[in-house]
Formats: C-alpha cells, structure tokens, sequence
C-alpha cells in the first residue's frame, strides 16, 4: 500500500491509474477506522480495479465546541486495517496541504442540508460538500462509496455530485452494526460501559418502529411518537429529533406510500450518536 501525502503526487498517480484503464473506487474517511469503514472498501473493491481510501480529520466540518481536537486518530493502525483489506493508495493529506491561507471557496448543498443534523450542526454540511468536492478532484475517483450510517451525509454528497456533473457514481454503503446493535461509529469510543449500555436503545428502538410500519401503521407521527416514547424510557438518553423522511430526497411525509428513511439523532450522556433504518424497501 503506497502512502501518499501531497495533493499533486495523488492527482499525477490518479492520472496514470485513469491512463492504464484502471477504474478508481474512493472511500473517503477521518480515520479511527472500524469494520463499517472497511465494509466500505470491500464494496469498493468489488466495483473498481484500484482502490484508494483518504484519511483527512476535516476541520471545516466541526463547529465551536465540537470534538475536532479530541476526534480519535490512530494512523498507524488505520494503516494495518487498509493494508490488510487489500487498499492500494491511502491519501492523508494534512489541513495545510487541503485549505491554503487563501482558500475562500465552499460548497453548499441548499434544501438536503436543512433541518435533521443540519439544524444542530449549522455549517457542518457546507464543510462535508467542500472538502469532498476537492477530495474528489485530487483522487479522481470513477466511484465514490460512502455509508447508509450518515444518511443525510449521503444525500448531501449524491446531490452535489449530480448538481456539480461529477462523472462519479456515489455507491451507498450499508449500515454496519456492533454486536449490541449500535451503529459502528468512531464516536462510540466515547461511551462510557454504562452509556454503552444505554445507547443501546436507540437501534432496539428503531427495529420496534420498523416492526410497527411492517404490521401494517403507516402514519409517520405514530411511529415517530412510539419511537420517542421507546428511547425516552431510557434515562440519561435525550432525544434531538426523531423524523421519517422519505428516501431519496429527505422530503417530509405523514403517510409512508414509498421507501423512507426513519433517522434519529440523541445525546447519550455526552455523546451525539446518529442511527437510522430503511422502511418500505
């Protein structure tokens, strides 16, 4: 696996991977990887020739207060875990090497970025859309993948590509669980045993709601109300918003009549975890 640090010496080995024919698949992450990001490059594998994976701790996506300084990092073993699942280029570029002191470009993706994490973490998007815009330019990428786990994340990224005309197809990636169920984040290393515990609820919850729409309830503020109600009785789980908006668009919809989305969004103890689950697909 060839490390590469500077933005030109990815571009030129890109240049030369599109020259040979080579298909590019990219997964771009913050690093702390988990099985959920190597999911990701398994996918990519399957569907491209080369595979390079980023590792870049975004700066512009952290507002005040946010974890960007105590994000968990562990480079040397991201790198075991991308040289084991077969990785052939890993970009980690620093903050210098991707914003110079002139930079004054952002990217900002309108109606998909607004309400759901957009209202709780104002600018957050904006960052996402940016800094995966200029990833895309230095990589090169024929196929980017990217994870159902941050779903509006998802849709902000699809948009852009479309609205942008970049010739890269955005493969969705499946939602990886831990054994007890909690969506794999590298913000779960956060928890404490108990809040481990307690965080829990959140994915018992959503599987409770899914179960509710399949026997037949298609109303959203039903589910939506046994949802809260379900993650409510756990204390020391509060609740940011619970929502069931439909898949492709994150539109809001008050009966479920096509495939949707049921996202939940809670701070367990100090932690902000996000979950979700697909219904009527």
């Amino acid at each position: 696996m060839q490390v590469v640090r500077q933005t030109k010496e990815m571009q030129k080995i890109s240049d030369r991977l599109r020259e040979e024919g080579k298909r590019i698949g990219f997964v771009p992450t913050m690093g702390y990887l988990h099985d959920g990001h190597i999911s990701l490059v398994r996918k990519a594998k399957e569907l491209s020739d080369s595979v390079v994976v980023s590792i870049f701790v975004n700066p512009t996506q952290f507002g005040p207060g946010e974890d960007f300084q105590r994000y968990p990092r562990d480079e040397e073993g991201d790198k075991a875990k991308l040289e084991k699942a077969g990785v052939e280029f890993l970009f980690i570029p620093d903050a210098k090497e991707m914003y110079s002191p002139r930079c004054q470009t952002y990217v900002e993706v309108t109606e998909v970025s607004k309400g759901l994490c957009g209202d709780f973490r104002p600018g957050h998007f904006r960052g996402v859309a940016t800094v995966v815009a200029k990833l895309f330019n230095i990589v090169k990428p024929h196929i980017a993948v990217f994870g159902e786990k941050d779903y509006q994340q998802l849709l902000v990224i699809k948009r852009m590509a479309e609205d942008l005309n970049f010739d890269i197809e955005i493969i969705p990636g499946t939602l990886i669980r831990e054994e007890d169920g909690i969506a794999m984040s590298s913000r779960n290393a956060y928890l404490s045993p108990e809040d481990r515990k307690k965080a829990t609820v959140l994915n018992r919850s959503l599987v409770k709601a899914k179960e509710l729409f399949d026997s037949g309830e298609k109303k959203t503020y039903n589910i939506v109300q046994t949802l809260k109600k379900s993650i409510e009785s756990v204390e020391g789980v509060s609740i940011q918003y619970v929502e069931i908006r439909e898949a492709e668009t994150l539109e809001r919809v008050e009966i479920v009549s096509r495939p949707a989305v049921i996202v939940v969004a809670a701070m367990v103890g100090s932690v902000r975890l996000i979950d979700n689950i697909i219904i009527g697909r």
